[in-house]
């Protein structure tokens, strides 16, 4: 299946599409299903950044003063065309990294972009950027000119929960979508042409993240940085950013807990937790990836994760009855077979899965759903974040030897607490030191602020927090 978009050979910049400015080269796209090449996009250089960036810089003055009004419009318009389009994304999102079309690029990889544009569309409708305290007038303003670098394996949420904020509330950016994704990103560009972003405001220019990444970090005229990638790719950024004092939002890596407790419903939590993690094959950053249980329920656990297991069908995401798909790239298939041999070589006990291509024909990048048991959480697997469809399972004596093992680790984004009590669950999700805490299965909220603690980042993104990381606060003094 090949995907024909009309602008892959060129870049969004000041308002129009345009061929590259300087050096370029082609990038193919890799069907994840089979490996053959879908499509190709091309990559820009300093020269296409440097126009981006400039584009941006001289619409931010007009842009910054529009009325809100004027916003909400762009906002309304923007869902509309959207929504009208969320076939072609999801069909995009399929075939650039592998999501299951049916079962989730239509209803969530393509949506929650959706989501977050109306999200900050009634957002906006409420949002005060100006209170009075006492003689001071409080302002909140758009921060300025933005380099947003975005990831491949949630394309849609993580280009829109930063694009619908800054949008809304008056920055310009620039967007430099992952290199592994990026037939979704053209299709989001052709939809904010469509409704009117005015020329500048939104630029979006190919190429790969370690050539063009630094420059947009470190432009004298960018202000803000909000990136969503490695815990390694935010310290190289913040580094280049450093020297101009810029605003760095980062969302990194994660390697969260799924404390399940002893009260717990251990055939619902178990069923949960294996579901949750394999979903989108393990390619979240809020993944539950360590299971914490009861040591005593151990046999049972593992019953009921080899049911659970062999319930998840893997193959063509194509395939209505599909419920997990190929890794998104090559590189990603091969780390994460990496450190599944990591595991076996630690000595954990593989309880299914593997390192093997669970396909007949052998094509493409899958691998079967994975887990471990009897895992000490210093092995390697229960502290990397592997990012793919691999679970370790955790024994614990007592519930504050849980919320340990939870904290021992170098990131802090999300974690997951299962009981048939709310109450013990929220005291419990209290002492982990994470961002976001999952009660009883509980969803994501879209509005909530989405972010972790240590290595897992900083800022916020997401509803009312979204907007503030776009801001900056003024306060003028000596009003009557």
């Amino acid at each position: 299946m090949l995907m024909q978009i009309e602008n892959s050979d060129k870049f969004f910049i000041g308002g129009t599409w345009m061929g590259p400015q300087g050096d370029y080269s082609c990038h193919e796209v890799i069907n994840p299903a089979n490996g053959s090449v879908s499509g190709s996009v091309l990559f820009g250089s300093s020269a296409d950044v440097e126009l981006a960036i400039q584009a941006a810089f001289d619409a931010f003055p007009r842009y910054s003063i529009t009325p809100v009004d004027f916003r909400v419009a762009l906002l309304e318009r923007i869902c509309a065309i959207y929504e009208r389009r969320l076939d072609d994304l999801a069909k995009a999102i399929t075939l650039e990294m592998g999501a299951p079309l049916h079962h989730l690029s239509r209803p969530l990889q393509a949506s929650i972009g959706l989501w977050h544009f109306q999200a900050a569309l009634e957002t906006l409708k409420n949002f005060r950027f100006e209170t009075q305290q006492g003689t001071t007038l409080i302002t909140k303003e758009p921060i300025g000119v933005c380099s947003l670098i975005t990831p491949w394996n949630w394309p849609m949420n993580q280009v829109v929960c930063k694009v619908a904020p800054a949008l809304a509330v008056g920055c310009t950016m620039i967007l430099k979508p992952s290199q592994n994704a990026p037939y979704s990103a053209l299709i989001l560009a052709e939809i904010l042409e469509e409704a009117g972003v005015p020329a500048g405001v939104f630029n979006m220019v190919n190429g790969e993240g370690r050539k063009l990444g630094q420059q947009l970090a470190s432009h004298p005229l960018v202000d803000m940085v909000s990136l969503t990638g490695s815990t390694q790719a935010g310290s190289s950024l913040t580094v280049a950013g450093a020297e101009t004092i810029k605003r760095m939002s980062l969302e990194l890596g994660g390697k969260s807990a799924n404390i399940i407790l002893s009260d717990a419903d251990l055939e619902q939590a178990v069923r949960h937790g294996v579901l949750h993690m394999m979903s989108n094959s393990g390619q979240s950053c809020t993944a539950p990836s360590r299971m914490l249980v009861p040591r005593k329920k151990f046999e049972e656990v593992e019953r009921i994760i080899i049911k659970v297991c062999s319930d998840i069908k893997v193959g063509d995401p194509m395939d209505p009855e599909t419920m997990m798909g190929p890794m998104a790239n090559e590189r990603q298939y091969n780390l994460v077979r990496d450190l599944i041999q990591v595991g076996i070589n630690e000595g954990a006990k593989i309880l299914v899965g593997g390192t093997g291509n669970p396909m007949k024909n052998n094509e493409g990048f899958y691998i079967a759903p994975t887990v471990f048991t009897r895992v000490d959480n210093k092995m390697l697997i229960a502290q990397e974040e592997i990012f793919g469809p691999v679970l370790v399972v955790i024994g614990y004596d007592s519930e504050e030897e849980a919320v340990a093992i939870a904290n021992d680790s170098i990131y802090g984004l999300s974690g997951y607490v299962y009981s048939s009590n709310l109450l013990r669950a929220k005291e419990v999700a209290k002492l982990m030191r994470t961002g976001m805490v999952h009660l009883c299965g509980a969803p994501t909220d879209i509005n909530a602020p989405f972010g972790g603690y240590k290595k897992s980042g900083n800022g916020r993104e997401w509803g009312i927090a979204g907007f503030d990381e776009f801001l900056e606060t003024k306060s003028i003094m000596g009003m009557l």
